[in-house]
């Protein structure tokens, strides 16, 4: 079993593809093509930024709501007159436990609602950034026609060398049982 069979020890190709794609913004683009691709990268990111920021503070404010209703469910709970006992027809009578303890709220329960709630609210807002962002991102690299086609040329010509490298570090000369052994 080699290294690579674990996600961990695998080694990536990303500095290598990040010279590739280096070489592309050099000899296939203007250099306006390169700040129309940097303002639509700070246009994505900006997006995605404010989006998670908005999405955590959401998330705290809905986590903060349903705290304090449940705070307010709770003393309505407790300050009502509540049965001790219940008779039955046949006249037993059975004491009713009382159960104020178990329905209390905790911190444990309020720590887990904060996470929950501003962990949903990071990824609801952060992945609605990055769809307003790549619209965004879209309609910036859009405006110019002849740009876009020089943009759209250099980005099949890095993908197609992307791939080609990829093909051949996979035709190593090795068999398929030898990879996975």
């Amino acid at each position: 079993m080699t290294s690579e069979a674990l996600a961990a020890f695998r080694k990536t190709h990303g500095q290598e593809l990040a010279k590739l794609a280096e070489e592309h913004l050099k000899h296939d683009l203007q250099e306006s093509d390169r700040e129309i691709l940097q303002r639509a990268a700070s246009r994505f990111s900006t997006h995605a930024t404010i989006g998670s920021i908005l999405g955590l503070g959401l998330g705290a404010l809905l986590a903060f709501r349903v705290r304090s209703a449940r705070m307010r469910m709770f003393t309505a709970f407790k300050t009502k007159e509540k049965p001790t006992h219940v008779q039955f027809a046949d006249g037993r009578t059975e004491a009713i436990p009382d159960v104020t303890r178990l329905v209390q709220p905790t911190v444990f329960g309020d720590i887990a609602a904060y996470f929950f709630f501003t962990a949903g609210g990071l990824f609801v807002g952060g992945e609605t950034g990055l769809l307003t962002g790549s619209f965004a991102a879209g309609r910036t690299i859009m405006k110019d026609p002849d740009a876009r086609q020089r943009i759209e040329t250099a980005f099949r010509k890095f993908r197609a060398d992307a791939l080609r490298r990829e093909a051949t570090r996979l035709d190593g000369g090795q068999s398929v049982f030898d990879k996975f052994l």
